[in-house]
């Protein structure tokens, strides 16, 4: 009987030993990538994302191992995707932030510094945390009118007064970032051009001339996708950038 025990405690343990060693494809992905193997590292980086296992850090190390490539406009790709789902992983945004600077890309060239910094700002944090902020805030605004209302106090009142204005403007602007953080994951709007140069064209088919070329954009540009249309058996998405529109075959860009 003793013997069966011990038998099944070292078998048991046995098993988790090895289940323990069993490498993931993250860890295979990882080793491939620190032996410089970025092409195998990619393959299987892919293959999890593909199997139904993204997440923000696997979005995070493709967009490294297609930097090592040097294909940084995939690699702004999936940063932008990683920062999709973590809006709060400062590693994604910093990358982001220098594959852009290195391949001289802006974000936004039409927005002006104001509307650049409430963007970044916004993206910052998720809507669910932006929901808490304004929950929060409307608690206080609450609690601040009381104060105004209940207490005699000069001094209190005052603090009662401005106290539920401000918490009000923080309430507005939280509500508003949060709406505008839940469309940006829910409707998958924006892309990244991928093809070095994309040509626009004025019309959703092939340019037949110069006339025809609404403008070029370089591979690594976000854009915003306002329509699509399939014609000869080509999609066509409407996009704007930079306060401009025209139309992209499909297969110059990548959705977010």
């Amino acid at each position: 009987m003793t013997k069966r025990i011990i038998s099944f405690i070292t078998l048991a343990i046995m098993s988790i030993t090895m289940l323990m060693a069993a490498a993931t494809p993250q860890d295979k992905a990882a080793e491939a990538y620190n032996q410089e193997l970025y092409n195998e590292a990619l393959s299987i980086y892919l293959a999890d994302a593909n199997a139904g296992r993204a997440s923000a850090d696997l979005y995070y190390n493709i967009g490294n191992t297609y930097y090592r490539l040097k294909d940084n406009a995939r690699a702004i790709l999936y940063y932008e995707k990683a920062l999709r789902l973590d809006p709060g992983c400062s590693d994604a945004r910093y990358n982001l932030e220098f594959v852009r600077s290195r391949a001289g890309i802006d974000e936004d060239q039409g927005a002006n510094i104001f509307s650049i910094w409430m963007q970044q700002a916004m993206s910052r944090l998720s809507s669910n945390t932006w929901a808490v902020i304004a929950l929060v805030a409307f608690l206080l605004t609450l609690a601040a009118i009381a104060v105004y209302i209940f207490v005699d106090a000069v001094a209190w009142r005052k603090v009662g007064f401005f106290g539920a204005i401000l918490a009000l403007v923080i309430t507005i602007v939280s509500l508003v970032c949060a709406w505008q953080m839940h469309d940006r994951a829910i409707y998958h709007n924006e892309a990244i051009v991928v093809a070095n140069p994309a040509s626009l064209s004025t019309s959703p088919r092939t340019p037949k001339d110069k006339t025809e070329v609404a403008f070029e954009l370089s591979a690594g540009c976000k854009v915003s996708i306002i329509d699509k249309v399939e014609t000869a058996g080509t999609l066509w998405y409407h996009i704007e950038t930079n306060r401009r529109q025209a139309w992209i075959p499909a297969k110059d860009l990548e959705i977010i």
